[in-house]
């Protein structure tokens, strides 16, 4: 394996324009919306983050106001509101983003062999349909193209003619004081530590899942439940798009609005959660075999004063073939803001811990996973997952210009059990590392700079220096 890797990648978006949908540097994602009174904060209810009205799953957005032609701005404004009656609220919103981006990267798969470039092209048009207020059917189509030297064999979810993207019914009111809803069919699912789920906006299309999800919020606590399948992608047309039936994914997560004066104007938020995952073909080790595991944990996340903090620990439990699983996580991010204006600078730091063991060497099964979490928190070349892995990296970001955000980071990476295998984000095992002695895994300096050129208009570049420590330059 090679001992340096470059990967610079520029990409420009045009609507929704978020950048920062799935923060690219840890501990510097949008910050969230301050607690509302009558419900429960938009931000914090499992549905994603959303910054200038836009969010990453767009049938999160909420464009009543649009309905109101005094408050549209512009022609485009126009389509976040078709009426489908004169009267009522029956009506239309529509939704679309085009990005184009490159990547090109030294030494693919840290193999020493010719540079690869990737040219990637996204393009999704959506359509939510609101009949009342208690109905609503959301619909997205999306198309992945690629193209460039040295690509390997690409998934589905990189190259791919059209796809069903999204398609779900939902139907919501309000029952016993709580605003509630259930929606079936395909979706994005981000209720959680962006460490284990996340749409995955790295990819040309999104990570989404097909089943039921149903919610209850009021002010203070909710309560989110679900029974999901991962979805499989074809490559061809819609036809081909398969919902997943070997892979399940259910449970419950929980929310709770802390009191704002318990640390002194705090805006914090705790989400215990318990999850299910069955595989009925899990790989671990070279081996293949049916896996049953359980996530018991808590979510804690928001602001006191200055400090913005995501912190998570998880244990995961359960049955892997004839092993038993017993593994632990924790991420723990933080970051201090320097000044009051909305743009001031801020430092921060960010320590996580994924267990391995088990995978290679038999007994109990200690190998964490990553379920389907940010697959760019540690490497825009995805060579890490939270998985047999020790990792710590101070940030800085700022703000040079206006509409320009810079964000660095420099982290150290080791694995915990010398005994197992280095895991990509994919979930994958880099071959032969479970062989090697060594806990120095490498060292990844990291650059973005993110330029909101209009509220639907962005351009971000980065750059990456992946330096492969003893574990990934040892011979196998």
């Amino acid at each position: 394996m090679m001992k340096n890797v470059w990967l610079a990648g520029a990409a420009i978006a045009l609507a929704p324009g978020l950048a920062q949908a799935q923060s690219a540097i840890p501990g510097n994602s949008p910050e969230r919306a301050s607690p509302s009174t009558g419900a429960y904060p938009s931000a914090a209810a499992g549905d994603g983050t959303t910054t200038g009205g836009y969010n990453q799953s767009r049938w999160a957005e909420d464009w009543r106001r649009m309905c109101d032609p005094a408050k549209r701005n512009d022609p485009l404004d126009a389509l976040k509101c078709v009426k489908l009656t004169q009267e009522g609220d029956v009506y239309v919103t529509f939704s679309g983003e085009a990005r184009l981006r490159t990547n090109l990267t030294t030494n693919p798969n840290l193999q020493d062999r010719e540079a690869q470039r990737q040219d990637i092209l996204r393009l999704v048009g959506g359509a939510d349909v609101h009949l009342g207020d208690h109905f609503r059917v959301f619909g997205e189509v999306g198309h992945a193209g690629l193209s460039g030297p040295n690509l390997g064999t690409p998934n589905a979810n990189l190259r791919n003619d059209l796809a069903v993207q999204q398609l779900f019914a939902e139907v919501k009111g309000n029952v016993a004081g709580f605003d509630s809803g259930i929606r079936a069919g395909r979706q994005t699912f981000a209720d959680g530590p962006q460490l284990l789920t996340v749409p995955r906006d790295n990819n040309t299309l999104f990570f989404v899942l097909d089943g039921v999800r149903a919610y209850a919020r009021n002010a203070t606590t909710r309560l989110d439940v679900f029974d999901l399948n991962y979805v499989s992608y074809g490559y061809e047309g819609l036809s081909d798009d398969r919902k997943n039936d070997a892979v399940r994914f259910s449970g419950a997560t929980f929310g709770f609005k802390i009191p704002t004066d318990l640390f002194g104007g705090s805006k914090l938020y705790a989400d215990p959660f318990v999850w299910r995952l069955r595989n009925r073909a899990a790989t671990w080790g070279g081996r293949i075999a049916r896996e049953e595991r359980y996530f018991i944990g808590l979510h804690t996340y928001g602001d006191i004063g200055p400090v913005t903090i995501d912190w998570t620990v998880n244990h995961q439990g359960g049955t892997f073939g004839n092993q038993k699983i017993s593994a632990w996580q924790a991420f723990v991010a933080q970051t201090y803001k320097l000044g009051k204006a909305a743009d001031a600078p801020r430092v921060g730091v960010h320590v996580d811990y994924g267990s391995g063991g088990g995978s290679y060497d038999g007994g109990t099964l200690n190998t964490t996973s990553g379920l389907f979490g940010n697959n760019i928190y540690y490497s825009y070349g995805l060579f890490l997952t939270p998985t047999n892995l020790l990792y710590t990296a101070p940030n800085f970001t700022f703000t040079p210009i206006k509409g320009v955000r810079l964000a660095a980071e420099y982290g150290f990476a080791w694995r915990p059990n010398e005994n197992d295998a280095v895991y990509r984000a994919s979930g994958a095992a880099l071959p032969g590392t479970q062989n090697v002695d060594g806990r120095a895994i490498a060292e990844v300096a990291r650059l973005q700079a993110v330029w909101s050129i209009t509220p639907r208009l962005s351009f971000t570049g980065r750059l990456e220096h992946f330096q492969a420590k003893t574990v990934l330059t040892a011979p196998a």
